[in-house]
This record gives structure tokens, sequence and C-alpha cells, in this order.
């Protein structure tokens, strides 16, 4: 493979003025911060353990950033664009700048909730700068929708961030934390500054890296099985699990029979369990039937 040249990338004057090409202006609604910092783009990919046999696939390309810092690492890149400008007009910059590598690009036109398959090999990595305003659930959909995804590196929110890598215990351990392990072993790899996008958003941002299971969560639950008791344990934080999944199983009597045979306390609170421990809790219920009021 030939290397690209290193001037290929976008910086604050390219984004502007491709932008105003395009008359595209960000907007909160999609949640759009553009990455104008060649820098931090090679970091991400750097810190994602992009290889040059990974198939990658991003989400959110925006003006192609992250994509053409991709482009010189992995063997192919496929993107996922919901605005139909963008996505209209990354594979001309694509083209333009990284003429090389052009075939090596595909651009799927597409919210990311609804996309079931991608062209060519099976994805390998996801890295991405996730729309803070959807960044949990479109990551919890590619992990679902592509087992191939062995490691995903992804930019959100930096409270995001922290909920996602969270231990059982910790303040901010909940849902997100909770399904994202499911998947994978999700770790904090690192913090990026506001000044890095147009516009700065209000907000830090984090990356956060996941691995994904070499060994699935071993139970007879099904995944929505335990994510219903995950969903019922946190959706009441403050009470126990007696109390909290009482409506998930049909009374609190039922909830506390199926705490007990599952080996954990009914006075416990879901942020306190790990994983696993949620998977037992479906498990009996799987296997009794949940009580009917």
């Amino acid at each position: 493979m030939s290397s690209p040249s290193s001037d290929a990338l976008l910086g604050p004057a390219d984004i502007r003025e491709l932008a105003a090409v395009l008359g595209v202006r960000p907007t909160k609604q999609r949640g759009q911060n553009f990455v104008i910092d060649a820098n931090t783009v090679r970091r991400i990919v750097r810190t994602a353990g992009v290889r040059d046999g990974d198939v990658v696939v991003e989400v959110g390309p925006g003006l192609g950033s992250l994509t053409l810092a991709l482009l010189e690492a992995a063997d192919r890149v496929t993107a996922v664009e919901i605005d139909d400008v963008l996505a209209g007009a990354l594979p001309a910059t694509i083209a333009a700048r990284m003429p090389e590598r052009a075939d090596r690009f595909a651009l799927v036109h597409s919210d990311a909730m609804h996309v079931t398959e991608l062209p060519g090999p099976a994805p390998t990595a996801l890295v991405a700068n996730l729309p803070y305003n959807v960044a949990v659930p479109v990551l919890l959909h590619m992990l679902d929708t592509f087992p191939s995804i062995e490691r995903t590196l992804v930019m959100v929110q930096a409270e995001v961030a922290d909920r996602l890598a969270a231990p059982p215990g910790s303040k901010v351990y909940g849902v997100p934390s909770v399904k994202a392990n499911w998947y994978a072993e999700v770790k904090r790899a690192g913090s990026i500054g506001r000044n890095v996008f147009w516009p700065a958003p209000n907000v830090d941002s984090g990356l956060v890296a996941l691995t994904r299971r070499t060994e699935p969560i071993k139970t007879t639950a099904s995944k929505r099985e335990v994510f219903a008791v995950v969903d019922a344990a946190f959706a009441q934080r403050r009470k126990t699990l007696r109390a909290a999944l009482a409506g998930w199983a049909g009374s609190a009597a039922a909830a506390e029979t199926a705490l007990v045979a599952a080996g954990i306390s009914p006075q416990a609170r879901g942020e306190a369990l790990t994983v696993e421990e949620f998977a037992r809790i479906a498990e009996h219920a799987q296997q009794k039937g949940p009580v009917q009021q």
C-alpha cells in the first residue's frame, strides 16, 4: 500500500472551508462537533490500536477528519453518516485528499441505529467520535449487531465515558456500565480537550476502549432477559433490589425469591452487582417464570 501524503488530514482552515462550501452549520440536534486537530485524530487511531489488516467502521464521520486518519492506518474504512449533505460530500473529500486509498473507503448513508449490515468484509474495529445525544444506544447497537468487532474506541462526553467504564460500586455505575460490560471489557483511555473541536462543546470529552469478550457471559438467560433485569434494577436506584425488581418479577416477594435463588441479598442495590450477577437473577426467572400480578 502506498503511503498517503502527510498533509492529507484536515486542519482547522480545511474544516471551515469545507463547511462553508457545503453550507454546513453544525447542529446541536445531531450533536455535531467536528474535530479540527490532526494530532488528535492520529492519537485516537493510535490509541485504538488500528492495524493495517483492520476493517474499521466509523459512525458519524462528519467532514472526514477521523476518516482520513483511519484510512492512513487501516485496510478498509466504512463510514456510517445520517446527514444528507455530509454523506454526499465525504466520498469526494476522500478522493481529493487520499486518492490512493479511495477504493478502500465505503459510505453507508443511514441512521446507525438502523444499520444491520455493512458492505465488504466484516468489521474488526469500531472507532468513532459519537454524537453526544445518542452515544450509548449507538455503541450498544453496533456491538450487538456486529459481533466481529473485536476492538472499539469511542470519543464521547466525559460524563458518559465515566459511566461506561465505571466498576460496580461506583457512584456513576449504571445501565450503560452493565450493558457495555455484557459485550466487552471497558476502560477509560484518555481525555480530549474542548479546543480540538469546532464548534467547541461546553463539556469535556473522553475516550473509552472496549475489548470484546473472548467468551460470552455464561448464562442460559438471553440478552433481552438480562437487560430487562438491569433496566428494572436501575429504574429506582435508591431502592433495594427486592423493591426495585418487584414490577419485573410480579411482586416484591417474587423478586426476593429470585434474588435468594441467585445468591444475591434482597437488600442489595443494583449499583453493587456485576453483569454476571444480573445474569444469574435473569436465569432464575427464566427457569421459574416471573410471577404475574
